[in-house]
């Protein structure tokens, strides 16, 4: 069946930076433009072109409104009336928005990235599934990480909501989950069924290392001509475990040796932030963070040369730490893979589950820093011959398992099953203005 020429609407509260939903909805929308479709974007922040974009700031998960609403509903067993009538005004604001957003751009398809998975913002997510069932709008829900595995959202005042919304039985959804664990505990708790697409970067086209910039990157980041860059490339969040990569640069015992953090922890608070640089200090390591605006490779909206892309910051590291306690998938490990950088890995579930069986070779440890791992660390900064050997065999199995080419084998399967015959094959005329909607930015 031919299902090219399609506008797919891309909606969740957030997509701009280096999060994870941000980034992997990025390579699904490379896919299906290469394909021959038209991406479209509906969020509470955007770093996207403004002809094919839809801001609605409700919709982020610190809009004002809903940070008060999520105060009111989380950590508590009992939610006041007043919360119960903010909900729902929200909720119909949102689905006003959305409406518009599916007509004005005529989309044929939505993909819901993390608004039905994660509940940072409940209003939004009864309302995307409102207008599911109302329109019967074919949808898929890309889930990355769902409530029941937050501790945070274990206690709350809106248990109806989440059977409602995170995520909803729709015979209009596809599910797709990002590795084997999500798919059975979705089936267990909700009957869901969901195919499982797990993160991907663009294997068929190696990275491109210009040494002139590297240079010059390496000189804006602070890096000294002769430091050995150890990079957490990682937001500073308590889950990621990054006290481990501290850990690992004491044991080293090397002065020329310096770890640097690419992400900031705005979005999770400072507690853990504060805490980190005081143990770094203790330990007498040596670690910066790299900048608290480092934008996506896919970013349209650049503001300025000191601003780097995150696929500025990989060329500039010597070695990659990722002692993360837990992930849905990992990112990062396939980013540092694809740079062909040696790993340092913290073995949590899903890469004991999913990635390990593959036969990476990786530096791995099992929630402590061993004196093992220090010396196979000690021995492949000191190894070129062993670090590209490393490398090139990690590079080779990941082009296998997590390439875009699985990527559009999996979207393909998917599209041509929920899309019915009449509607393929669709040739709209391209008549979208070059301005954003701003006559429907009403307010709350």
């Amino acid at each position: 069946m031919d299902i090219s020429g399609i506008n797919i609407g891309f909606v969740s509260t957030r997509f701009a930076g280096t999060d994870g939903v941000s980034l992997e909805a990025n390579k699904w929308a490379d896919v299906l433009q290469k394909a021959g479709h038209q991406c479209f974007w509906f969020a509470g922040e955007l770093d996207k072109d403004k002809a094919v974009s839809f801001i609605a700031p409700e919709a982020h998960f610190k809009f004002e409104r809903n940070e008060w609403i999520n105060r009111r509903i989380f950590g508590v067993d009992k939610r006041q009336r007043e919360v119960t009538e903010a909900i729902h005004t929200l909720r119909s604001l949102l689905k006003i928005k959305l409406e518009r957003f599916i007509d004005f751009f005529h989309i044929d398809l939505l993909v819901i990235e993390n608004a039905l998975s994660i509940p940072l913002n409940i209003p939004f997510g009864l309302a995307i599934t409102e207008i599911i069932s109302e329109t019967g709008i074919a949808t898929i829900a890309h889930h990355h990480d769902f409530c029941w595995e937050r501790p945070r959202f274990a206690k709350n005042a809106v248990e109806e909501y989440l059977q409602m919304a995170f995520p909803p039985v729709s015979a209009n959804i596809q599910n797709v989950v990002i590795n084997s664990n999500a798919q059975k505990e979705l089936a267990h708790r909700r009957g869901i069924s969901a195919e499982i697409i797990p993160n991907v970067l663009e294997f068929e086209k190696p990275p491109l290392i210009d040494a002139v910039r590297k240079s010059e990157n390496r000189a804006l980041i602070g890096i000294r001509k002769d430091d050995i860059v150890i990079l957490q490339p990682t937001r500073i969040i308590k889950r990621k475990g990054i006290e481990m990569a501290v850990d690992m640069v004491k044991a080293l015992k090397n002065p020329r040796c310096r770890l640097i953090i690419s992400h900031d922890g705005n979005d999770e608070g400072l507690q853990y932030v504060d805490w980190l640089t005081e143990y770094a200090q203790s330990c007498s390591v040596d670690l910066s963070v790299v900048s608290s605006s480092v934008r996506s490779p896919w970013a349209t909206q650049v503001k300025g040369r000191e601003q780097l892309s995150l696929w500025d910051i990989y060329p500039v590291a010597d070695f990659i730490t990722l002692p993360s306690r837990n992930e849905g998938f990992g990112n990062a490990l396939l980013e540092a893979i694809y740079f062909k950088k040696p790993i340092l890995v913290n073995r949590y579930p899903i890469y004991i589950q999913d990635i390990e069986p593959l036969g990476f070779d990786l530096i791995s440890v099992d929630g402590y820093m061993d004196r093992r791992a220090v010396k196979s660390v000690q021995d492949l900064l000191v190894s070129p011959e062993r670090r590209n050997q490393m490398t090139a065999h990690n590079f080779r199995i990941a082009a296998r398992h997590y390439s875009y080419s699985v990527l559009q084998r999996k979207l393909n399967h998917i599209l041509e099953a929920l899309l019915p015959a009449k509607d393929a094959g669709l040739n709209r005329e391209n008549t979208y203005p070059d301005c954003p909607l701003r006559l429907v930015d009403v307010a709350i």
